[in-house]
């Protein structure tokens, strides 16, 4: 037992350790700066949220070495088990959690409050590692796909229903580590695809041209766009190309013609009409070549359409109105510095106050007057980027990048599936939590309440980033243990 401690202990990858130790008491100075007291100066003051914090701090550690002493191969056996208690707590709190500024999602036990949603993120990685690491496992096989899916899908579905839309979409970023594992590039440039024609669709969608409207328009261009982009690209082929995209030049050309004559016309339905022409003449390419990416990219275009209706159902009947007004605002259809680009509007006024080399440490006016609300959780970063300047950020991203850096690293050097999976779902949501958090303070992202990790105050959320990150390092240890 011993010798098996010693090996652990030299096996462990110290620089990923180093980096959580660095960020983990950075985010515990931050922390201090931004709920700072003139009355009660006392970083360590357990009253203050600076102590809670280092409370939490040392607690974490503990969690942290009792992870390490684990055998590696008790995560994978139990990682099914684990998965299951998970989702049944989810399933639990929506049910039992007392209603928390319009969510569901913390469970109240006396003094302490937990947000299972947090600790769901290692579980599922782990059902995930252990499914991919199946025997004979290919994920592009349709139904091993569709099960991995599942697996992500429940825990999202799970905290939609607490109404926690931002923990829900973390998820998605396990994309990233299903890419690495298989999954074709088509999905992943879907997903962008999917991006792009939300952002363009909302944005102008209150933009009119006659009697349509310009968002639907443009994204109905976009896709024609990408078709042709795809044959050229995919198919290779220049003739069924040129054909493609002399579809909507003629068909843009006849409706201008008629419009001469005092002809109206709903362009969202020409151009939909146009799109489905389009296929129609890719579909008798492919009874004539027999070639399969051609499905792909008419698939790809049907898809496209169908989710530019149903992504314009889903923001106006589906979306809270709180919601949809945070999105506008990101998008810079509205203002509403009073309401819902309030914190937005502090926070970069904050960070941009801060400079080059910022007003220095609990200086900042901003953040000592409390213009920013939740600024010691999710709008942290504008305390950083107010006292320490743009040096500050930058540090704190560029350690950030590192630790992910080194995540990766530590990933591909494992020997077997499982490791590997594991490592890369943990690099996945590190990554997605540093851009979106970043991305909404500054303004790039809607507010969807997504903290940075280890630097946001609060238990749950660094329990849950240690236990996802201590697990990893405990299986990178094993991969040299001899048993």
């Amino acid at each position: 037992m011993a010798s098996r401690e010693i090996n652990i202990w030299r096996s462990i990858d110290w620089m990923t350790v180093i980096l959580y130790t660095v960020l983990v008491f950075a985010g515990w100075v931050s922390i201090y700066a931004a709920s700072y007291d003139f009355d009660n100066a006392s970083i360590f003051d357990f009253a203050e949220r600076s102590g809670k914090q280092l409370l939490w701090i040392g607690l974490s550690f503990g969690i942290a070495f009792v992870l390490l002493m684990l055998e590696a191969r008790m995560y994978e056996a139990l990682a099914f088990f684990i998965y299951i208690l998970l989702m049944l707590l989810l399933v639990a709190t929506i049910f039992l959690a007392p209603d928390i500024k319009g969510s569901r999602s913390w469970l109240v036990f006396g003094p302490v409050s937990l947000q299972p949603a947090e600790f769901a993120k290692f579980a599922t990685s782990l059902a995930l590692a252990r499914l991919i690491n199946s025997y004979n496992f290919v994920l592009v096989k349709p139904v091993n796909f569709i099960r991995t899916c599942l697996i992500i899908l429940l825990p999202m579905g799970l905290i939609l229903m607490q109404k926690e839309t931002g923990s829900a979409l973390v998820y998605a970023s396990l994309i990233f580590m299903l890419y690495r594992e298989g999954m074709s590039g088509f999905v992943l440039f879907g997903g962008l695809c999917a991006i792009i024609y939300f952002v363009v669709g909302v944005k102008y969608s209150d933009v009119w041209w006659g009697m349509t409207s310009v968002g639907e328009i443009s994204v109905l261009v976009i896709i024609l766009l990408v078709i042709v982009g795809m044959l050229l690209v995919n198919y290779r082929d220049w003739i069924v190309a040129r054909n493609a995209a002399l579809i909507p030049a003629g068909a843009a050309i006849l409706c201008y013609l008629l419009s001469l004559f005092g002809v109206v016309f709903n362009w969202a339905w020409v151009f939909t009409a146009v799109v489905a022409a389009v296929c129609l003449y890719l579909a008798v390419v492919y009874l004539q070549t027999r070639t399969r990416v051609l499905l792909v990219i008419v698939g790809f275009a049907l898809a496209s359409v169908a989710f530019l209706f149903s992504a314009n159902y889903v923001f106006t009947q589906i979306l809270e109105p709180h919601q949809q007004v945070r999105i506008k605002v990101a998008f810079g259809m509205e203002e509403d510095l009073r309401g819902a680009g309030y914190n937005v509007n502090q926070s970069k006024i904050a960070i941009g106050s801060g400079g080059m080399w910022g007003k220095g440490f609990l200086n900042g006016t901003q953040t000592k007057l409390k213009y920013v609300p939740e600024q010691d959780t999710d709008f942290i970063f504008c305390t950083i980027g107010e006292e320490e300047g743009f040096w500050g950020t930058s540090l704190v991203v560029l350690l950030f990048v590192t630790f992910i850096f080194r995540l990766i690293y530590v990933a591909e050097r494992q020997r077997t599936v499982f490791g590997r999976v594991y490592g890369y779902c943990v690099a996945s949501i590190f990554f997605f939590h540093l851009a979106i958090n970043i991305g909404m303070v500054i303004g790039l992202c809607p507010v969807i309440g997504i903290p940075l990790p280890f630097f946001s105050y609060g238990g749950s959320s660094l329990w849950g980033f240690t236990i996802l990150l201590f697990i990893l390092l405990r299986i990178d240890a094993g991969r040299l243990e001899k048993y």
